[in-house]
């Protein structure tokens, strides 16, 4: 499994929003700049996280995005499928299966690798990495 860009630099954006939530709405431009990404490719992302619900665009000369819930309830995990979609590693550990269904032996493996990912990617939450970044 490998994360794109997409994810990764959702996952950027959304910390640098955590990191200036109390400064009121961060502007695209400003998470952009900080990033070193486009600002038409950081749109659709943003378009992404805001149809998932976790942040909210805010509009205005004071405008930009904010953080919909409070950081400590939105994990890295929401933040992944949000702009990823699936993050299981096959399509056997996810919501489809190959044609040999549950007689796939390897199917163990797979399932196992997504509780593993799911396990770390659902228990840290833009509040730990926050955290994180301002040591």
């Amino acid at each position: 499994m490998k994360i794109s860009t997409k994810g990764r630099y959702g996952l950027r954006a959304m910390i640098d929003i955590a990191l200036n939530d109390t400064d009121g709405a961060m502007p695209l431009r400003e998470i952009a700049e900080k990033q070193g990404l486009s600002e038409k490719y950081l749109e659709h992302i943003m378009t992404l996280l805001h149809k998932a619900g976790l942040v909210r665009g805010v509009r205005g000369p004071r405008g930009g995005y904010r953080l919909n819930k409070p950081c400590g309830e939105i994990t890295t995990g929401m933040v992944l499928r949000a702009v990823e979609g699936s993050i299981a590693p096959t399509l056997c550990a996810g919501e489809g299966c190959c044609e040999k269904g549950e007689e796939c032996a390897a199917a163990f493996v797979w399932h196992a690798l997504k509780s593993a990912i799911d396990g770390v990617v659902d228990n840290i939450t833009l509040e730990d990495l926050r955290e994180k970044a301002k040591q």
